[in-house]
């Protein structure tokens, strides 16, 4: 292990940590809190912690040291506070009883998407992932120092609203990175003024990346969201999260800049918006940026800015502007009528109707007056002959926009990326669980298929993710009615069946199961689990068709293979 640094001042440590740094006089006492890694804990023998900054719901954030290289990194820890029951001694976390599937799940959705952002970085505008990996079993995230301040801090230090201009400026490297992320499928839900670092340069980087339970009201996470900031959709877990979400925040971050305040926040505005426009706030805002602005922050996904780039190129054009309201407006769904509005129809629709009535009687009357008169006539003279008809004038017919069949299809490369449908329609899109539909592909929509829409309509799309999966949980050791209960908590069934015992299980409790412990397993289906019989008892010798475990499942050391024929093994037929 190389020398010991000062976390303060880098420099090498003759002793361990403790009293003071003989070069910046700095004390070297662990002060971190209690649950926390300690000061000068080694991770991996390549990176120091240091002092201890912050925490959220889905982990701890430390100050560290990148060993070789003698320069501080932000180290961040997999620590979810509503699943954890602290640490071991040796510096384990430790899941709480009951919630250890959801720990593993999390904790799978904190390494993948580090992974993808260590994959994604360096980035314009995005701070860097130097490092992913697995320890204390737990996943740290190591990333560059960022340096400068925080944009609510550069805002408040200021007395006045800054330009629509240097807000677009400033925040430029942010919106190249935020649709870098969205390139490769990742979505922030995190962006604010909090999580905007503003350089020395006067350019702006975004950190603040998480997890989606984090950014997500009523997940088995300690939600964390931005009053005023975060997207309508972050306050329900049935709705779909996407690119749009991104751009709500990053129109409510510019908002913030050239208006002074922060908007009215989201879960407000649901129940009664009241959010004003830029314009009427700060009158120095251009006509046409408080329109983007507008638009950029509507409650509803579908009557929203889609992306990023589009909100950045409206707040840099005005003739850009003017066509993406056009084609939001011609999109938008139609505002319900007021009860005075309604009323007032029907009014008009009886006034229409008795009209109607009154010209079809005059119609049949004159009818009836023709009739007779033309009857008369034929009496008197002799039938001439008819003239050749001429030929019916052709109809004209309207065009027709029928909404396209997107069932079965894959949203993400079949529809979302198809540069065919741009403009024509948009989508809104929620996802829901399936065990018949292929996850990615398109389970219904509304409208149907075959139905007259406006062209530029919104199209609800329902896609599948898949059949719901949960970790196997590790029933080993358990009676009957204990693991019956450990795989019923997460969706499973049971079907028991009995296994010879030579004396290396306990009598009546689970030898293993047809999964193993930690693999995803789909919710509802059936798990044989293998109970130890009574020692040297007799037992079925033909266990159910299905019952034989999956590949790789291997008995615990210790346990002998019963005899040819027996139970748990198949009958030879040869």
């Amino acid at each position: 292990m190389s020398e010991p640094l000062c976390p303060h001042c880098l420099q090498p440590l003759r002793g361990r940590y403790e009293g003071n740094c003989p070069h910046c006089g700095r004390s070297l006492e662990n002060r971190n809190p209690e649950g926390a890694l300690p000061l000068g804990t080694q991770l991996a023998g390549r990176y120091t912690i240091g002092t201890y900054l912050s925490a959220d719901g889905d982990g701890l954030a430390y100050r560290g040291i990148l060993n070789e290289e003698k320069k501080f990194v932000l180290i961040k820890e997999y620590f979810p506070v509503t699943l954890c029951n602290g640490r071991s001694p040796e510096g384990a976390l430790m899941p709480k009883e009951g919630k250890e599937v959801l720990f593993k799940t999390s904790r799978m959705d904190f390494k993948d998407l580090y992974d993808d952002l260590h994959n994604l970085t360096p980035a314009t505008g995005l701070n860097t992932i130097l490092d992913v990996m697995e320890e204390n079993n737990t996943v740290y995230a190591v990333m560059e120092n960022p340096g400068g301040i925080p944009l609510q801090q550069w805002l408040d230090e200021r007395p006045s609203p800054v330009s629509a201009e240097t807000a677009r400026n400033m925040l430029q490297p942010v919106f190249d990175g935020v649709a870098a992320m969205h390139q490769v499928g990742l979505v922030h839900r995190g962006i604010c003024p909090e999580n905007i670092r503003v350089l020395e340069n006067g350019r702006a980087r975004l950190t603040g990346y998480a997890t989606v339970g984090l950014r997500t009201a009523g997940s088995g996470l300690h939600e964390q969201l931005y009053e005023g900031y975060s997207a309508p959709e972050q306050y329900s877990t049935t709705e779909f999260e996407g690119r749009y979400t991104d751009e709500y925040s990053l129109a409510a971050v510019v908002y913030r800049m050239v208006c002074g305040q922060s908007p009215v926040p989201a879960a407000q505005r649901l129940v009664s918006d009241s959010n004003p426009r830029a314009r009427t706030l700060e009158r120095a805002v251009p006509e046409y940026v408080s329109d983007v602005l507008w638009m950029g922050l509507q409650l509803r996904p579908a009557e929203r800015i889609q992306t990023v780039p589009q909100l950045f190129r409206a707040l840099s054009s005005q003739e850009y502007t003017t066509e993406l309201t056009q084609t939001l407006q011609q999109a938008a769904p139609r505002p319900q009528s007021t009860e005075e509005e309604e009323r007032k129809k029907h009014i008009l629709s009886l006034r229409n109707l008795l009209a109607a009535i009154l010209i079809l009687l005059a119609i049949l009357t004159l009818l009836i007056v023709w009739g007779l008169v033309n009857q008369g006539l034929h009496t008197a003279k002799p039938a001439e002959s008819t003239p050749a008809s001429e030929p019916a004038s052709s109809l004209v017919t309207e065009p027709v926009n029928l909404a396209p069949d997107f069932v079965g299809m894959d949203y993400d490369s079949q529809v979302r990326n198809n540069n065919s449908y741009a403009g024509d329609y948009l989508f809104y899109v929620t996802m829901e669980y399936s065990d018949t539909v292929e996850k990615g592909k398109i389970i219904r929509q509304t409208p149907e298929a075959g139905e007259v829409i406006e062209e530029g309509s919104t199209i609800d799309l329902v896609v599948s993710r898949g059949p719901q999966m949960v970790e196997m949980p590790n029933v080993a050791g358990f009676t009957r009615d204990g693991a019956e209960q450990q795989l019923a908590q997460v969706g499973l069934n049971a079907s028991f069946y009995p296994i010879y015992n030579d004396g290396s299980y306990v009598s009546g409790c689970v030898a293993y199961c047809s999964e193993e412990p930690g693999v995803m397993v789909e919710v509802g289906s059936t798990i044989i689990v293998y109970m130890a019989a009574e020692v040297e008892a007799e037992v079925p010798a033909t266990p159910p068709e299905t019952t034989t475990p999956s590949a790789g499942t291997t008995p615990p050391a210790g346990q002998t293979e019963p005899p040819t024929g027996g139970a748990g093994t198949e009958n030879d037929t040869d």
